[in-house]
């Protein structure tokens, strides 16, 4: 919640600077970046998704509740009968103390009748009449409510919460190296229209000093001092130099137009930024050779993604054991229908309710579920291979980023230093020039040690900035 409050905090002020069209800081457009970049974006709705099924999973510890109705018409009715029935009726016989079938006897005899199918003859019977026994079944409706309350699943459900956790977890580290990435090529971008921006400024001041120059010996071959060689050198030289003007020109415009991008502002904007007249840095200590590599372990989201991976394959490997353990599940229901059979055939709603509990034990598979249950472990040890080789990795990184950071705190104390000598040694060639103890060529080579310097002064300073961002990423404190 801070982060999020903190990235919109610094989008708007990114937005209000670049309304008011004031130089935006490296910060703003970092900012603006992670909250314009698509790939953040896609990240951040990763980890939504992560959120919802973690929610999702903690649903199956709570008892569900559901409903399923129908209708179903059927062509005919329902009898029990095929035709009227009629059954045998007895009396009580006080002689024998039970009830005796009332049947048809011979006069003389006494004796009961039997009719051709060698059935004994009622005298009486009781008629019960097919219709009777005849249900309208055309239209029947029906439903029920069934609540399921699961109690042991094999631990299938602890399982899936965990992992649903851990991929939360998982996402979240993701878009944390995301936007590392989308930080460092703002970085990049930003650093690489200040050194453009510098070298404007010092190819126009190069354009100067060559411009002033060939008046000079435009002068000098008039007073008959130089030579037409030499008015013709200074003239190639001052116009390889404007060509090479106009070239950062263009480039300085179309790396405005890439930052502009990454920070999700129109192409055309005219951005201005903080670090624009920079032309020197701070004194920077040379950084560590070592480094407390658990620590840097642990805040890599590269390395956390990793983790959260061997920690899911675990998760997966209890879920796919939970397939091999008996399931224990408490079913209640509330089952009606219309018509109903529970007062005889009535047509209305009527129904009941019913509880009871269903175990389901596997037994015999063919070895699916314990070969399902292996191919899991397998994942989880490659899982664990990984974070070994993407360990030894960042150590690697981490000692590349020290010692290039460290050269490039160097070699922009050499440069500057190279400069300091170069502007000397540019002083002293334009007053001898001046003197006439020095000629054209002269100058011309100091002004081109002059420009090499400078330039080598500004690459060493952009590096430098750069070199910090990397070091910083490769360490897991990139802000």
């Amino acid at each position: 919640m801070r982060v999020t409050t903190a990235i919109i905090t610094a989008l708007a002020i990114g937005l209000t600077s670049y309304a008011q069209n004031s130089p935006l800081s490296l910060e703003e457009c970092r900012s603006m970046a992670l909250v314009n970049n698509k790939n953040m974006k896609v990240a951040g709705q990763k980890v939504k998704t992560a959120g919802y099924q973690r929610k999702e999973a903690f649903a199956a510890y709570l008892p569900a509740i559901d409903f399923a109705g129908g209708y179903m018409y059927n062509q005919r009715d329902i009898s029990i009968f095929s035709s009227d029935q009629m059954l045998p009726t007895k009396t009580f016989n006080p002689k024998t103390g039970s009830y005796e079938f009332n049947l048809v006897t011979n006069p003389a005899t006494g004796e009961p009748i039997k009719g051709p199918d060698g059935q004994y003859v009622p005298e009486t019977v009781a008629l019960i009449p097919k219709d009777a026994m005849t249900y309208d079944i055309h239209n029947v409706f029906f439903g029920a409510v069934t609540l399921t309350q699961p109690v042991f699943m094999g631990g299938k459900i602890v399982a899936m919460n965990k992992l649903t956790h851990y991929a939360e977890d998982l996402a979240e580290a993701l878009r944390d190296n995301e936007a590392e990435n989308v930080i460092y090529a703002v970085d990049a971008a930003y650093w690489q229209v200040v050194s453009l921006k510098a070298k404007q400024r010092l190819a126009t001041s190069y354009v100067s000093l060559l411009d002033s120059l060939d008046r000079n010996v435009g002068l000098m071959l008039k007073e008959g001092v130089a030579t037409r060689a030499d008015k013709l050198s200074v003239d190639v030289k001052l116009n390889a130099a404007r060509v090479d003007l106009t070239k950062v020109d263009n480039g300085l415009v179309l790396s405005r137009m890439a930052l502009a991008q990454l920070c999700g502002m129109p192409l055309d904007s005219p951005m201005l930024l903080a670090d624009e007249n920079i032309d020197d840095i701070d004194d920077t200590p040379l950084p560590a050779r070592s480094y407390d590599m658990q620590q840097v372990y642990e805040q890599r989201p590269d390395l956390k993604a990793l983790q959260m991976g061997i920690n899911i394959a675990g998760q997966q490997k209890k879920v796919a054991m939970a397939s091999m353990m008996p399931n224990l599940a408490v079913v209640g229901t509330y089952s009606f229908s219309n018509p109903n059979m529970f007062d005889g055939f009535s047509k209305k709603f009527k129904g009941a309710f019913s509880v009871g509990a269903m175990l389901t034990i596997p037994i015999w598979h063919w070895g699916g579920n314990y070969n399902k249950y292996k191919a899991a472990e397998s994942e989880e040890t490659v899982m664990k291979l990984k974070m070994q080789d993407a360990r030894e990795m960042v150590d690697l990184q981490v000692r590349q980023a020290s010692f290039r950071t460290q050269e490039s705190v160097k070699t922009y104390n050499m440069t500057r230093v190279n400069q300091e000598n170069a502007d000397e040694n540019l002083r002293t060639a334009t007053l001898a020039f001046k003197e006439g103890v020095a000629t054209a060529d002269n100058v011309m080579e100091a002004q081109t040690a002059w420009l090499k310097a400078h330039s080598e002064l500004i690459d060493a300073l952009i590096d430098v900035h750069l070199c910090d961002t990397y070091l910083s990423k490769v360490l897991g404190t990139l802000n």
